[in-house]
């Protein structure tokens, strides 16, 4: 039985909100944009969520910047207005925001600290990537640097630097280093969470406001349960 809390427009975690952007804390379920599920997706939450507040008649507009997988937690960054859209995805596209994840893996990494770099492939059919050390036809380099922040009873806590991103990067990357993420079934974990998440959160964002043009730094809580509350 699924313990999850999707989101709604009365328990939105709101991070940070302004006239041009929303931030949002992500939990484990959400779906940040439509899809063929035709589950409904944390951005029309949002808008829900501002037609109320602010009393919109007709339809709110809000732009989807960047995604998180749907078993994911954590920072999402929503666009209020189409000036600030245009404004976000070239931050996002030219690599110019600061992304940290916190994950928990089955197994000891390698290395205390590292910067993995793979060649992902992605096989739409099954919707997974696979790294590989070397490039191989329609790959993409994928980058992230790693370091162990805690060693749990079973499990080891990690904090990732993005460098890259790519589809799964890091689902993808940890299973090529025998760290598969807790939960994650689709990338070599034994069993799944009881709310069918993985242990995977977007846990710091840094960025330059899109009009303002302020470097803005953002922190998301973990999920509450066990696991997560051990690392905090």
């Amino acid at each position: 039985m699924s313990t999850k809390e999707i989101s709604t427009k009365n328990n939105l975690q709101i991070l940070h909100e302004d006239n041009h952007i929303i931030v949002i804390n992500k939990r484990v379920g959400d779906i940040v944009q439509g899809d063929k599920t035709g589950d409904k997706p944390l951005s029309d939450v949002v808008k829900e969520y501002i037609k109320e507040k602010y009393n919109k008649p007709g339809d709110v507009f809000l732009g989807v910047v960047h995604r998180l997988d749907r078993p994911t937690t954590g920072i999402v960054v929503f666009a209020k207005t189409s000036k600030a859209l245009t404004r976000l995805n070239e931050t996002f596209k030219n690599r110019e925001t600061q992304k940290t994840y916190w994950a928990v893996v089955k197994n000891c990494p390698p290395k205390e600290k590292d910067t993995l770099v793979h060649f992902l492939k992605r096989n739409t059919k099954n919707n997974t990537s696979k790294a590989h050390l070397k490039e191989v036809p329609e790959s993409k380099q994928a980058s992230l640097s790693y370091q162990i922040i805690k060693k749990l009873d079973n499990y080891y806590a990690l904090e990732i630097d993005l460098h890259t991103g790519r589809h799964h990067q890091i689902r993808a990357q940890l299973q090529a280093i025998g760290c598969p993420i807790k939960g994650d079934l689709k990338y070599g974990f034994d069993r799944s969470n009881p709310d069918g998440g993985i242990h995977l959160h977007a846990r710091k964002l840094i960025l330059k406001h899109p009009v303002t043009k302020e470097t803005m730094s953002f922190i998301a809580q973990t999920p509450n349960n066990v696991v997560w509350n051990s690392i905090n």
